[in-house]
């Protein structure tokens, strides 16, 4: 029996987050278990003219590939992936596995060598979407493996994913979707002002430096569910401390209570209680790896809880996160890396945030709203 609610996110996704039209060749990816999801998609994009085509890949090649694979093979773009990045006009990716824990005991620096290659492609697709040449978006289809990270059973954990994204019954996605655009845009705008934050809670007291860099607000085009503001920080422009302490499960692997120092926009400092050595290795991936190329306000507060994913846990309302790595062209970035990793700061209770020494934000919300910010 097919949920109706695997095809209301597929008419979310193609007639909102992608705005497909008539001719327009769409990719959709997605690993064998997110088959349900894959089929709406084409089945959408059929009705509304495009020209779909599916990339299902089956469990445990990434596996294989980091046992058995050379440097070589670690780091080789097949050329039809390359062609594809550059000629696709939409490309919908579902993050959803059968075993999320999979790449867990892969080695750190055969696993930095594989992420480098994701990450050249990844740059290559938002430079297109920066230029206005590709539409594209993320999301996430339930599966038992991400319910169990959630800590959740799989019908409790399908009811937050699809009440996230809006698609459940009662209000029209869409028109919730464009309400949630207008605010988020009404608050980056806000923040376009700012020349400097100051992000204080427990173990943290960090100033970035975000003069000039314009805001950018993620209303539900490039991920399914969203609901942040970001912008790419002054790159020599980061100093002090901060403390994560949301796990952050990255490509497969844990890393625990990371604390970074920060000096003149670069990591000098970093350690973790578990999957150190993947830290260390991840902020050696070249040399913009040791430098933010983001920082956000999580502000979707139905998102209310730490679920081990981080196309939900960066946007969980009343937080903030940084990523190490490259930031976005659209918000002015000078750093170049083939890392991006988010790391979630929880401020909902002890945070507080100044801009340019003015108290704006405190235990999880902006003192002032703008529009109607909660999504």
């Amino acid at each position: 029996m097919r949920d109706p609610r695997v095809d209301g996110l597929a008419e979310l996704l193609s007639g909102y987050s992608l705005g497909l039209r008539e001719g327009q060749v769409l990719r959709i990816d997605g690993e064998e278990t997110t088959i349900p999801l894959v089929t709406a998609l084409y089945r959408s994009a059929i009705q509304r003219g495009a020209l779909p085509y599916t990339q299902v890949r089956p469990a445990g090649l990434d596996e294989i590939l980091l046992a058995e694979g050379s440097e070589e093979q670690l780091s080789h773009i097949p050329e039809s992936e390359r062609v594809q990045s550059e000629e696709l006009d939409a490309w919908l990716t579902i993050w959803s596995s059968s075993n999320t824990r999979a790449l867990t005991r892969v080695d750190p620096e055969r696993r930095r060598l594989d992420l480098a290659k994701h990450f050249r492609l990844v740059n290559r697709r938002w430079q297109r979407i920066s230029a206005g040449e590709l539409s594209w978006c993320g999301t996430l289809y339930p599966t038992q493996a991400h319910a169990q990270d959630a800590e959740m059973s799989l019908a409790d954990y399908e009811d937050f994913v699809y009440g996230a994204c809006h698609v459940n019954g009662g209000q029209d996605p869409i028109e919730h979707w464009e309400s949630v655009s207008a605010a988020l845009t009404a608050r980056a705008r806000e923040l376009d002002d700012v020349r400097e934050l100051r992000i204080v809670g427990p173990d943290t007291d960090l100033r970035v430096v975000v003069e000039g860099r314009p805001w950018i607000p993620s209303d539900g085009r490039d991920n399914m569910p969203d609901g942040e503001v970001f912008t790419s920080p002054v790159e020599t422009g980061t100093a002090g401390e901060i403390y994560f302490a949301f796990p952050s499960v990255f490509q497969g692997q844990v890393v625990e209570d990371v604390r970074l120092r920060f000096e003149e926009g670069r990591v000098v400092h970093a350690e973790a209680s578990s999957g150190a050595d993947y830290l260390r290795a991840l902020i050696a991936t070249d040399e913009g790896s040791a430098v933010l190329g983001e920082v956000a306000f999580g502000l979707n507060y139905e998102i209310d809880r730490f679920t081990r994913d981080i196309l939900f846990d960066e946007k969980i309302g009343g937080t903030m996160h940084v990523a190490l790595g490259g930031g976005f062209d659209e918000a002015g970035t000078r750093n170049k890396s083939d890392l991006h990793w988010d790391l979630i700061c929880d401020l909902r209770r002890e945070g507080e945030v100044y801009a340019d020494g003015e108290l704006v934000w405190k235990a999880g919300s902006f003192l002032v709203e703008a529009a109607a910010e909660r999504v």
